[in-house]
Formats: structure tokens, C-alpha cells, sequence
């Protein structure tokens, strides 16, 4: 093999290297303390609020929502250093602002109204 193929193939394979690397690298990451996406069971005396069906979601989609309607909470997410990996990989953010803009008017406060399976829930970003 030549030499100029062979540095080549060897330049071709650092990168990709690296790039698997750096794919799997946020997942790693994670600094502070952990945000979790909580679901409390909402009063309903405030009926006239708007709530976000998501009696269908997918877990797959929306692995903290449906953690959270499950068990209360969901698992914790760690920020990364200097913000990065918040681009890398999908937060409670991410499906918090899915839910506000399916429906701005479920919004109370700082959480969002959902009904799942016929209740009402109080769906927050928390850090504690």
C-alpha cells in the first residue's frame, strides 16, 4: 500500500473516531445537580385553564413526561459544562417547550396543565 493511501485511510479512520466519540461523549457529561420533570395531580377548580393531551405520548419522545406521569418524577438530567451538551442531547427542557408549544394556553406559571388518562396534571421543571 502507498504511503499517501495508507495516511489515508488512517486520517479517514481518527475522524471517525472522533466523531463517535464525540456522539456519545454528552451523554457522559453532566455537572451540578440534577433538574427532574415532575407531574402533580392538579386541583380542578381552575377548569377554565387549557390542558395538553397526552394520554398517547410516546415513551420514546418523551421519556421524562411519561417517567413523571408514571412515578411522579422523572429521572434526573445533569447539564454539562458551558451549556454543550444541551445541544447534543434531548432534556426535560426540550419537552417542557414541546408541551407549551402544542398548547401556550395550558400554561400555569411555571408549569404546564396535561391530562393523561382522563387527569389533570401540574407538570414543572425542577432543580432542586
Amino acid at each position: 500500500m502507498r504511503r499517501v493511501t495508507r495516511n489515508l485511510l488512517v486520517g479517514i479512520g481518527l475522524v471517525v473516531v472522533a466523531l463517535l466519540a464525540l456522539g456519545a461523549l454528552p451523554s457522559y457529561l453532566g455537572t451540578g445537580d440534577p433538574y427532574y420533570l415532575t407531574a402533580e395531580t392538579a386541583d380542578r377548580t381552575n377548569e377554565s385553564v387549557e390542558t395538553v393531551d397526552v394520554s398517547n405520548v410516546s415513551a420514546r419522545r418523551y421519556p421524562y413526561l411519561t417517567g413523571a406521569l408514571e412515578d411522579g418524577r422523572s429521572d434526573g438530567y445533569r447539564k454539562g459544562p458551558l451549556g454543550l451538551k444541551g445541544s447534543f442531547t434531548h432534556s426535560p427542557f426540550d419537552e417542557f417547550d414541546s408541551l407549551v408549544v402544542q398548547n401556550p394556553d395550558a400554561r400555569d406559571g411555571d408549569a404546564v396543565l396535561v391530562e393523561y388518562k382522563g387527569e389533570r396534571y401540574r407538570v414543572e421543571v425542577v432543580h432542586p
